[in-house]
């Protein structure tokens, strides 16, 4: 491990261990730091070009931790590694992934969960966007150009046809919502189960300002592998169990965009990533029925009322 990364940032004498994380795809170097007192730390380190980049990232975690939620809260940011690194220093949110509890728990559990979920995502949506971080155009370009991407690609998945000439057809219903801000990467891989039976929420560095519809296709890209009812419990908390027409309309469009992009975007982590993208878009096809259908056919607003005792 090259300690000069990190031997000049302050406090630094305070650690006794330092340990690389090497789950996930940031590009990002990660840390779990453990300081002399015991207490747990998360270090990113950063290349110095990407400066202005994690500062903003920094002040935007920052300006998440006054909703209240249990989050990986920024301690202290600066330069670092002789002035060629950027780090940051966010407290560790202790627990244990919620993707790897949430097999282990009831379906009534999982679905409360997924209620808490979609409390703390709207929360998140609902914080006052400031107009220096308004997006001057919306992403329809950039979907439009990432499918151009995949249907050049020499990985496309067979029977795509439909999917694509879904997402062209449709691809306006995509912003139609006033832009909020976005944790970014929102699915049980970055949620962390903790005592009491909550959650905590962990990686904000992909965050933006869009389509708050946009944050739930990774229920569809990530989320059912690990928990049905907790996709249902989120999306039922987010819209106090009145789902709009049109967000089902706009998701399907950002789930037929992200499975058929994603298995582009995976080629350069390899073939078994591919693997796992193709097989995610074939169950997304399925789901919808070859986006003849706007409502995946995982959701069942059964289970709210499975469960509606619960929620008193």
């Amino acid at each position: 491990m090259n300690t000069n990364l990190y031997m000049d940032i302050p406090d630094y004498k305070s650690w006794k261990e330092i340990v690389l994380i090497e789950k996930g795809y940031s590009m990002d170097k990660k840390y779990l730091v453990t300081t002399d007192l015991g207490e747990h730390l998360l270090l990113r380190i950063s290349d110095v070009s990407e400066f202005d980049i994690k500062k903003k990232e920094y002040d935007i975690i920052r300006k998440f931790t006054k909703s209240g939620f249990t989050m990986s809260e920024p301690l202290s940011f600066g330069i670092c590694n002789n002035g060629n690194s950027v780090y940051m220093i966010l407290s560790w949110v202790e627990g244990r992934d919620l993707e790897d509890e949430l097999g282990k728990l009831s379906e009534q559990q999982q679905y409360l969960l997924g209620r808490q979920a979609g409390k703390i995502l709207k929360e998140i949506h609902s914080i006052y966007v400031h107009k220096e971080d308004l997006p001057q155009k919306t992403k329809v370009d950039k979907k439009l150009l990432q499918l151009e991407k995949y249907e050049n690609s020499k990985v496309r998945v067979p029977n795509d046809e439909d999917a694509i000439r879904f997402v062209k057809q449709n691809i306006n219903k995509m912003w139609r919502k006033a832009p909020t801000y976005l944790h970014g990467d929102y699915h049980p891989g970055n949620l962390i189960y903790v005592q009491n039976e909550k959650i905590g929420v962990i990686d904000f560095n992909r965050w933006e300002v869009g389509d708050p519809y946009e944050e739930f296709y990774k229920l569809e890209s990530f989320g059912i592998e690990e928990s049905i009812p907790y996709c249902v419990g989120q999306i039922d908390e987010y819209f106090n169990d009145a789902i709009p027409t049109d967000f089902w309309e706009t998701l399907a469009v950002y789930v037929a965009h992200a499975s058929l992009y994603s298995v582009e975007w995976a080629e350069k982590f390899g073939s078994a990533e591919i693997e796992g993208m193709k097989k995610r878009c074939e169950i997304a096809f399925k789901n919808y029925n070859n986006f003849k259908e706007v409502v995946p056919a995982w959701y069942d607003h059964a289970l709210r009322l499975k469960y509606a005792e619960n929620m008193k």
